[in-house]
């Protein structure tokens, strides 16, 4: 396949380049003729069913109970909001600018974000994902009343509960849909959960169940003498503590006391989950469902999971079908063999996740092979690192720098074979590990093509296409490369969900503020979160200039920049830590050059371990020359000839070929993680970096003579590290306000008096502190705080100063629990 500038450059239909202000003004076009023509509709006639495939499961009232408004003077766990001083806002962030619009913004290097401090008119207002614009859509606060939980919980059914935990006795086919984040316990009989079969053991499973996905089903499959016992116990996982930094984290778990927790207790509610019986128990009125499989959807992953170690499965589709949970559930239910000696011990199972978008247990633009241990409860944003995880860890990832694998269909197709080859040493290893392949859903056109050369080229056993409806142009390719390789084929029903309360863009900026707030402390089985905002956090000072600098050169994926913007380009920008290992790895470098120059060198082992710090005191790399082999010190010295310095900053800029940016080959380099660059010293010649990977990782990859780069792909801003300031100090102003509220109020109740004139004005300088901290977070260079929105909307598009400035319209709401 040809690079993507040369493929360009031969086409015999040439386009224009997209302007991205007319991209802007045709979508608002179409949105509103969608507006006038759904307005119209409902005027005449009922409009048609316009889906491709129904949702499996279809709502049915609750006998028991009518669906109700949200009370008013409830209570919550995630703690009530003032509307004032601080006016409340719309729900979530919306993007009115397309991801390659984002992206052309981005790199400009003139990005303001906007936050607006507009009350919201209508509450339960949320996003879909309406063909990857991230344009705001309407959800009725009046939904369907969906089925949770087939059965209640009785009071015979209990055997002990207290404000933090719950034992109870499930019968039978009996199902129990929980929210919020808990610890469960089997005790006794066999339950199923997200795919997994759990058998009485000491041992405890994490599951967090948000309402931003479909809510986990515990399900009783066997028990003694017709009964499974069960203990749930509260988290006090920090992960909630995310709410306090971005409000895609907030009405997200369980609240106050349901109807289901009434019966099960009787005194303060402390729990971290709630029984739910129907959706229209919860008292933040969400659009709640339950994670049910089609029934076709279970017979597969039975019968694909007999195939135990040979199995070789790839599952793929199109957009939304489904194909993550699936790939979920049958990872879970591998993962879970029985205890009775009679299936099959596997070696954990090999997970290669092909999906830059939306991947399992990495932040977004990477691709990677992930040997996995233990079954997974929640979302991707709950698991976004494996670095020293209790599931597994990855084997080898790859930064492909970008969303979709379209991007640069060549460097993917490299960095998938360079995968394959990983997961056969780790077979060679592990003889009885199957392999799940999670492809993407680019399925047409090039993407197609990737699908059939896996199918015939890597010995699969099965492939699974998660759509009975077509389009005939990929299902006949797929079924006749899959005849050839003597594959089993299996299309399945898709399972889309019919409500979304985040977009897809919205749930990578969760899991990317996830991955840089999480830690893995050692000795403990569950990770921690931290609630502090990322540019608090302490910075890793990296030389990029000087004799041993800590990394060796920058690149920028996509078209050619001028090196005097390359300093706007990447500061404030997340970009990835990529360690070259041998010289092949420079485009255009064979390896049959590459294994000569190494032939003619006398190479020195590496020193197994470095004693002095990773980086010293001017931020340069603390290992000696000597101990790097020769080979990767001509590494260095070709590096050092690629790159040019730019003026006034002296960063090294990294470019290999012609109209774009020729990327590192996967064979000889790969990702260690991401980063953050905080800022750059220009006097000192230094980088202030903040990331999650762990000083081990950087460490063993210097003592092996690898080169250090980081690279800058197309991904989306990192718009939610910008405003996590803000939204600190604001929520911490409306904590102390509601916490005053409540001390007043119980006073009043209690018969006291008002407090003394001192401990009045201690309360009333403490609150103009905090006002002072919202006033300052709100006035950085590159936020801009409105009170309403529609100043955005007046002065959209006009030109200033003879030039068209875009601007990244981001509505981002308060966390009140609106009643």
């Amino acid at each position: 396949m040809k690079r993507k500038a040369d493929k360009q450059q031969n086409s015999a239909f040439p386009t224009a380049p997209r302007s991205a202000v007319s991209a802007v003004a045709a979508r608002r076009a179409r949105q509103q003729q969608q507006l006038q023509q759904s307005d119209s509709s409902h005027d005449t006639a009922p409009s048609e069913n316009q889906e491709s495939e129904p949702p499996t499961k279809k709502a049915r009232s609750c006998p028991e109970r009518h669906l109700q408004d949200v009370p008013s003077n409830h209570t919550s766990l995630e703690g009530s909001r003032l509307a004032a001083p601080v006016k409340a806002i719309s729900e979530d962030l919306a993007f009115e600018l397309s991801n390659a619009d984002a992206a052309e913004d981005d790199l400009s290097g003139s990005d303001e974000i906007i936050i607006d401090d507009h009350v919201g008119e209508e509450e339960g207002t949320d996003l879909r994902d309406n063909a990857n614009q991230g344009t705001p859509s309407r959800i009725s606060t009046i939904s369907e009343n969906f089925t949770l939980s087939k059965n209640r919980v009785r009071k015979s059914d209990i055997v002990y509960s207290d404000e933090h935990m719950l034992c109870v006795r499930l019968k039978e086919k009996m199902t129990l849909v929980l929210i919020g984040i808990y610890d469960i316990w089997v005790k006794r009989g066999v339950i199923s959960l997200m795919g997994a079969k759990l058998h009485p053991s000491t041992k405890t499973y994490r599951v967090y169940a948000p309402s931003t996905h479909s809510l986990p089903v515990i399900k009783c499959v066997s028990g003694v003498e017709g009964f499974a016992e069960i203990e749930l116990q509260s988290c006090s996982s920090n992960l909630y503590g995310l709410k306090a930094l971005s409000p895609h984290y907030s009405r997200i778990w369980n609240s106050s006391k349901t109807v289901g927790d009434s019966t099960t207790l009787n005194g303060s509610f402390k729990r971290s989950f709630s029984i739910l019986y129907t959706s229209s128990d919860d008292p933040l009125n969400r659009p709640l469902r339950p994670l049910h499989l089609e029934k076709k959807w279970s017979t597969t992953i039975k019968s694909v999971s007999r195939r135990a170690h040979s199995l070789r499965a790839l599952i793929c589709g199109p957009k939304g079908a489904g194909k993550s949970t699936f790939g979920r559930y049958l990872l879970n239910h591998l993962l879970t063999p029985a205890p009775d000696g009679n299936s099959d011990n596997l070696n954990g199972v090999a997970f290669l996740d092909l999906d830059p978008g939306q991947p399992e247990f990495a932040p977004m633009g990477n691709i990677y092979l992930a040997h996995l241990r233990e079954p997974c409860f929640g979302p991707p944003f709950s698991h976004p690192n494996l670095e020293s995880s209790r599931y597994g860890k990855i084997v080898r990832c790859h930064h492909i720098g970008a969303t979709s694998p379209k991007e640069d269909p060549d460097n993917y197709a490299l960095a998938i074979m360079n995968l394959f080859d990983q997961y056969r040493m780790l077979s060679a290893m592990y003889p009885r590990c199957p392999l799940i392949i999670n492809f993407p859903g680019w399925i047409f056109g090039l993407g197609l093509e990737v699908a059939t050369w896996i199918i015939r080229s890597t010995a699969l056993s099965d492939v699974v296409y998660m759509s009975e409806k077509g389009p005939a142009e990929v299902i006949e390719p797929l079924g006749h490369a899959a005849s050839e390789a003597s594959v089993t084929l299996t299309t399945l029903p898709s399972q889309p969900v019919d409500l979304v309360t985040r977009s897809s863009a919205q749930l990578r900026s969760m899991q990317m503020q996830s991955y840089f707030h999480m830690t893995q402390p050692e000795g403990l089985s569950d990770p921690l979160w931290t609630d502090s905002p990322l540019i608090h956090n302490k910075a890793i000072s990296v030389s990029y200039s000087g004799p041993r600098p800590g990394i060796s050169g920058i690149m920028v994926l996509g078209n050619r920049y001028s090196p005097q913007v390359l300093r706007d380009i990447i500061d404030g920008s997340v970009v990835a830590v990529v360690a070259v290992e041998n010289v092949s790895a420079i485009p255009g470098y064979s390896e049959t050059e590459a294994k000569r120059d190494g032939d003619s060198h006398t190479e020195e082992e590496p020193t197994d371990a470095i004693d002095e710090d990773l980086i010293d005191d001017n931020g340069g790399s603390n290992v000696d020359d000597s101990v790097i082999p020769q080979s990767n010190q001509q590494l260095k010295s070709l590096l050092n000839n690629s790159i040019t310095r730019c003026p006034n900053s002296g960063l090294p800029y990294l470019f290999w070929g012609a109209g774009s940016s020729t990327p590192l080959d996967p064979k000889a380099s790969r990702s260690l993680g991401l980063a953050f660059v905080r800022s750059i010293d220009v006097s000192s010649q230094k980088l202030e970096l903040i990331s999650p990977i762990p000083s081990s990782s950087i460490r063993e990859a210097i003592n092996q003579g690898h080169s250090l780069v980081l690279v800058r792909g197309m991904i989306d801003s990192p718009d939610w590290a910008f405003s996590e300031e803000y939204y600190a100090a604001r929520n911490a102003e409306q904590d102390f306000i509601m916490t005053q509220l409540s001390y007043t109020k119980r006073n009043k109740e209690e018969g006291h008096g008002k407090d003394d004139d001192e401990t009045q004005k201690g309360q009333n300088e403490e609150l103009r502190r905090l006002q002072q901290c919202v006033r300052a977070a709100s006035r950085l260079p590159y936020l801009k705080v409105i009170d309403d929105a529609s100043a955005l909307h007046q002065n959209e598009g006009k030109p200033e100063n003879g030039t068209w400035r875009l601007r990244k319209k981001v509505y981002i709401s308060s966390d009140s629990e609106l009643d």
